[in-house]
């Protein structure tokens, strides 16, 4: 199990110790998107969703996800998450939407997770508030784009 933090040496699922880290200012970037049928991503773009305003409700929820990203990630610390920010971009080329989600804090271990459980949970909230008018949505390209903080330092995909 060499390098993967969250097993011990017997290979038993274990939460990392991360009492003897230094407390830095942490930061990730995740992004992801949702693909639709031309009518739905008119539907929503134009504000006429039966549902409501999805974009607007899909930021909130990719908020919400993040703040509770160690509830739904057995191994995951609870962090004193300082800001999530969470953008939907239309794209007309998909036809769908862009998602990218920032969070930081200042702690002992990053906010990898919170910034992927964000920019799922808004593609997911998407989905289930167009699903009426389109099934066949595909969520996608879920990454981190960039992490910084901590002993690792700056990653920033390519």
């Amino acid at each position: 199990m060499s390098g993967l933090t969250h097993f011990d040496a017997k290979g038993d699922a274990h939460m990392v110790d991360v009492s003897d880290k230094a407390t830095t200012a942490r930061v990730a970037v995740a992004e992801g998107h949702i693909s639709m049928a031309r009518e739905t991503y008119d539907i929503i773009t134009e504000g006429r969703a039966k549902k409501g305003d999805v974009i607007g409700i899909a930021r909130i929820a990719g908020i919400m996800g993040a703040k509770k990203t160690p509830d739904l990630i057995p191994l995951c610390h609870p962090l004193p998450v300082t800001k999530v920010a969470v953008e939907l971009t239309p794209d007309p080329d998909l036809p769908g939407l862009r998602i990218e989600a920032t969070v930081k804090t200042t702690g002992q271990t990053g906010v990898e997770m919170e910034a992927l459980t964000a920019v799922s949970t808004a593609a997911l909230t998407v989905y289930d508030m167009a699903k009426a008018v389109d099934k066949a949505m595909q969520i996608g390209g879920i990454r981190v784009i960039l992490k910084d903080g901590g002993k690792s330092g700056r990653y920033e995909a390519s």
